[in-house]
C-alpha cells in the first residue's frame, strides 16, 4: 500500500496519496520540478530562486517565460531593469535610481536614460534650459538653448539674415587662420573662388540638378543614386550637408579623438555632449565671429 513518510499515513492507492498531497497542509508541491516542500515558505524560495520558474512573488503568480515577468513588473510594480530589483514604493525606486544610477537618471523628471550621453542631451533640452541664446544675426529674433541649435539655425538657411551653410564655412575659414577646428585641403579652394593673391580661400559650392535627373521612375541623385519622388527634393538632399566634406575636426587629438563633421553645427554638438574632454575648448570666438564676418561677405 502506497504510504506518505511524511505524515505517517497509508492509503489503498497512488491515487488517493495523491489527493491527500494536493489537499494536506504537510505538502506543498511544485509539480513541475515534482518537488514536495514541507512549508509553504519553502515553495515560495523555490519558485523565486529556480531558473524554471518565472515567478512574481508580491503576486503569487507564474508567468511563461522571462519577458513576460518583467513586463509585468515594469506595468504592476516598481522595478529598475538595470538591477533585476523590485520595490516596494515609487519613493524607494526613486531614490535607488538617485543614487545608484546617477549618470542615467534625471531626478526631476523620474525617467531613466541609456547612457549619460542621452542624459545630458535632455538636461540641455527645453525641458531644463531656458532659450538664453540669441541669434545675433540682423533681423532675427529667434532664440535657443544651445550655441549648437544656433548654428544649425544659421546653416538651415531659415534665419531672416539670409545667412547659409556655405556662408558659415567662409566665416569660420577666415577667422580659423591655424587651422585649428577646419581641415583647409577640404574647407578651402582655389580658382575662381580665389582673393587674386595666390590664398586659398573658400569657394562657394551649390549643386542643382534638373529634369535629367529623371531616371525613368524617379529623380535620382548622382552621387549616392538615392531617389526622390520631386526635383526640389533632390535640390534640397544635394544642398544639404550628405555629400560635404568633413572639413570640421575635433582639436581634441590629445585626448585620442579625432572626430570629423561635417558641419560647424556638428562640431558643436560634438562639444556640447562633452564626449571627449574638448568641451573646454574655445570655439564661442567662431560663432561670436558670425556677424561680422556675415557682414564682410555680403
Amino acid at each position: 500500500m502506497p504510504r506518505c513518510d511524511r505524515c505517517d499515513r497509508w492509503f489503498r492507492t497512488a491515487q488517493a496519496l495523491e489527493q491527500h498531497k494536493d489537499d494536506s497542509s504537510m505538502h506543498h508541491i511544485c509539480y513541475d520540478c515534482n518537488k514536495d516542500f514541507a512549508l509553504n515558505t519553502a515553495l515560495i524560495q523555490h519558485f523565486t530562486q529556480s531558473p524554471r520558474h518565472h515567478y512574481c512573488r508580491s503576486c503569487d503568480e507564474h508567468f511563461d517565460d522571462w519577458d513576460d515577468l518583467y513586463d509585468h513588473y515594469d506595468e504592476a510594480h516598481y522595478y529598475c531593469r538595470i538591477c533585476n530589483q523590485v520595490y516596494e514604493s515609487e519613493p524607494g525606486l526613486h531614490e535607488h535610481r538617485r543614487i545608484v544610477h546617477a549618470d542615467e537618471y534625471c531626478v526631476p523628471c523620474k525617467r531613466m536614460f541609456r547612457d549619460t550621453n542621452a542624459l545630458r542631451h535632455h538636461q540641455r533640452s527645453t525641458l531644463h534650459q531656458g532659450r538664453t541664446i540669441a541669434c545675433p544675426m540682423r533681423g532675427c529674433s529667434r532664440s535657443f538653448v544651445s550655441r549648437a541649435a544656433l548654428v544649425l539655425h544659421l546653416e538651415s538657411g531659415g534665419c531672416p539674415s539670409r545667412i547659409t551653410r556655405d556662408m558659415v564655412n567662409r566665416i569660420v575659414a577666415k577667422l580659423d587662420k591655424h587651422g585649428v577646428l577646419t581641415d583647409s585641403a577640404r574647407l578651402l579652394g582655389s580658382g575662381s573662388g580665389g582673393s587674386g593673391n595666390g590664398q586659398e580661400t573658400v569657394t562657394v559650392t551649390g549643386a542643382w540638378a534638373t529634369a535629367r535627373a529623371w531616371n525613368g521612375a524617379r529623380y535620382e541623385c548622382y552621387l549616392c543614386h538615392r531617389t526622390f519622388a520631386a526635383l526640389p527634393d533632390l535640390n534640397q538632399h544635394l544642398n544639404s550637408p550628405a555629400h560635404a566634406s568633413r572639413a570640421y575636426r575635433c582639436p581634441g587629438a590629445w585626448r585620442g579623438c579625432g572626430a570629423t563633421f561635417r558641419t560647424l553645427s556638428g562640431f558643436c554638438q560634438h562639444v556640447e555632449s562633452e564626449q571627449c574632454g574638448v568641451h573646454r575648448f574655445k570655439r564661442d570666438r567662431f560663432i561670436d565671429g558670425l556677424p561680422k564676418g556675415g557682414k564682410l561677405l555680403l
